[in-house]
């Protein structure tokens, strides 16, 4: 009932406030997305994907190396994928919900992102944001992470569990250092409280994040997960920032 009575409320607002393009602000016949001219600026990653680093992977060897199990892979996730480079395009539309409080393209991004992991999610799947300490939040006033969760349980139809993982400590921002310091400064961070278990035993989990650049907060989050019984975790991201653009195999 609320998804139609959501449905509903987003066809009024098109009718009073007319869908424009999320990157050049052209007016649009249809919801939030991009026209025609921009959309070939969104340099979309497509699969085969590396399911380690989320790569796209080239070769003769691609579709191996993208079924990889999860033994070989020395990685917690049991796959990673992002939509977009965290480039130019990438980076602005991240930007502009991150530090600019522009929501305004939520669910484009994640309408993206369910694009890319859509096969792998059912009504009993659990979406999961990388969650922000009560302090950060208390100063951001919104998690960018479970805004874009929240989005793609909707489109998709799995269960949004905001609460299942939770940052136990404060800890510095991530942005100016280096991966070990990131790793370490990330360790133990966080948690799933025994009051939400239930939310994650024995469940697959999609891990919901904005943008993944070391990896060590998805490591450390997938890590508390398992901990806390889950099944299998997948990562989403919308952006990826890597300075390689494909593995060639």
């Amino acid at each position: 009932m609320w998804r139609n009575i959501g449905a509903l409320a987003r066809g009024v607002l098109d009718v009073l406030v007319p869908p424009r393009c999320v990157l050049c602000r052209a007016p649009l016949q249809a919801e939030d997305g991009v026209c025609g001219a921009c959309w070939p600026k969104l340099e979309l990653i497509e699969d085969p994907s590396c399911p380690v680093t989320g790569l796209p992977v080239v070769g003769k060897g691609a579709e191996m190396t993208a079924s990889l199990p999860a033994s070989a892979r020395r990685v917690p996730w049991e796959s990673l994928h992002a939509v977009m480079f965290h480039d130019e395009v990438g980076r602005r539309l991240v930007h502009r919900l991150k530090y600019h409080d522009d929501t305004t393209h939520v669910r484009f991004m994640a309408r993206l992102m369910a694009r890319r992991v859509g096969r792998f999610i059912s009504p009993e799947t659990r979406i999961v944001p990388v969650p922000l300490h009560r302090r950060r939040l208390w100063g951001r006033r919104f998690n960018q992470a479970a805004l874009l969760a929240k989005e793609l349980a909707s489109i998709t139809g799995a269960v949004y569990s905001p609460l299942a993982l939770r940052r136990i400590r404060p800890t510095p921002p991530q942005t100016r250092l280096s991966g070990r310091a990131r790793r370490e400064n990330i360790k133990g961070a966080f948690a799933v409280p025994e009051e939400t278990r239930a939310q994650v035993e024995g469940y697959d989990i999609l891990l919901v994040d904005d943008v993944f650049t070391t990896g060590s907060t998805a490591r450390a989050c997938v890590q508390a997960l398992r901990q806390g019984g889950s099944g299998p975790v997948r990562v989403v991201v919308f952006a990826l920032a890597s300075s390689q653009r494909a593995l060639h195999i």
